[in-house]
């Protein structure tokens, strides 16, 4: 093969992969593995964090919890694992932010656990998944915006976790054809990435 066959070969591979983890972004977006769920399917819950403002959760936090929470009181899981370190220029972590809300609405200090390293969603997964193997748990169910969630699914198989997905509807993000286009972008980008150059544990 000379390289100009080569060459369009790997092309014509790289835009395959692409339109395949585009499809796989939209349609881990449209899916809930936890949809109406009455009885527990996981070990836990696992939150993903976002921006909090002085102790509040910004409005795409409070969407995760509020789902999450949700789905602890329909008995979905026991626990609920909230992530999130402490952002510069920050006092408080997402994962303290979060379990606060929570504890204001209902769930007790016994129901959570609280990943509060994690700066990168593979940071905070890699801890989650340290969390749980501890108490011998494996089984989770993710919750964080639609778009993220294949990305974030392909994670938490590389750390060993075994997961559902439930993306949050009520979010900010992607409420605009326009915002939302551009995370479908983005994530069939990192999505790959993150499959190819994420290490195991």
């Amino acid at each position: 093969m000379d390289l100009g066959r080569l060459v369009a070969s790997i092309v014509l591979v790289g835009i395959g992969v692409w339109v395949g983890s585009i499809a796989c972004v939209i349609g881990f977006a449209l899916a809930d593995g936890a949809a109406n769920v009455k009885r527990p399917v996981a070990d836990a819950i696992v939150v993903l964090g976002a921006a909090q403002y002085a102790g509040k959760p910004s409005p795409v936090l409070r969407a995760r919890v509020d789902h999450a929470i949700a789905l602890w009181q329909h008995h979905a899981a026991g626990t609920l694992v909230f992530t999130g370190g402490t952002g510069t220029g920050d006092s408080t972590s997402e994962a303290l932010v979060s379990s606060i809300y929570a504890r204001r609405h209902g769930v007790p200090d016994s129901a959570m656990l609280l990943e509060n390293t994690g700066r990168t969603t593979s940071e905070s997964m890699h801890a989650v998944a340290s969390l749980l193997q501890v108490r011998g748990e494996r089984s989770t169910i993710l919750v964080s915006d639609p778009f993220h969630m294949f990305r974030l699914w392909i994670l938490a198989h590389r750390v060993g976790l075994r997961a559902r997905t439930s993306p949050t509807r009520t979010s900010p993000i992607g409420a605009r054809f326009g915002s939302s286009a551009g995370y479908v972008f983005s994530e069939s980008i990192k999505a790959p990435i993150a499959f190819l150059i994420e290490p195991p544990n």
